[in-house]
């Protein structure tokens, strides 16, 4: 299984927000959209940086009182690690696993089509996992 397979049912969306914004507006986002993170462009299309609910935490033990005043771009993560659509599971799993990545976008040719979450990457490993079991029990039953 893919990524690509995980974003035909989720969808090639994603929520963004401009590095222009503040902190606040930007929390009020996770908030209404209920999400833990959103990719941050600038023209809607080229991946400037990401930033999550674990970057408002850091930030408030760094920077206090300031934080919700702040600009996204102060905080975002600059330096983002992406996947393919045709990344197997197994591999996002493991760069997520082994770089403590929750949120991962997703590119084709250079080109933001999506993000994953630890969580969708879990759920496709549990279906695949799952029909591997149905597919062994079936072929056992006929043999």
């Amino acid at each position: 299984m893919t990524v690509a397979n995980i974003l035909k049912v989720k969808g090639r969306i994603y929520k963004s927000v401009k590095p222009t914004e503040t902190i606040r507006e930007f929390a009020k986002h996770l908030k209404d959209e209920r999400i833990g993170a959103m990719i941050v462009t600038t023209d809607g299309k080229a991946l400037d940086g990401i930033i999550s609910e674990r970057d408002i935490a850091l930030g408030l033990a760094e920077h206090g009182d300031r934080l919700p005043n702040m600009k996204v771009s102060q905080l975002m993560t600059k330096r983002v690690e992406v996947c393919s659509p045709q990344d197997s599971i197994e591999e996002v799993m493991d760069m997520m696993t082994h770089r403590r990545i929750r949120h991962l976008p997703v590119q084709d040719e250079g080109e933001l089509v999506g993000i994953v979450t630890i969580g969708d990457v879990v759920k496709a490993h549990l279906v695949e996992a799952h029909l591997t079991t149905t597919s062994r029990l079936t072929l056992a039953r006929s043999a």
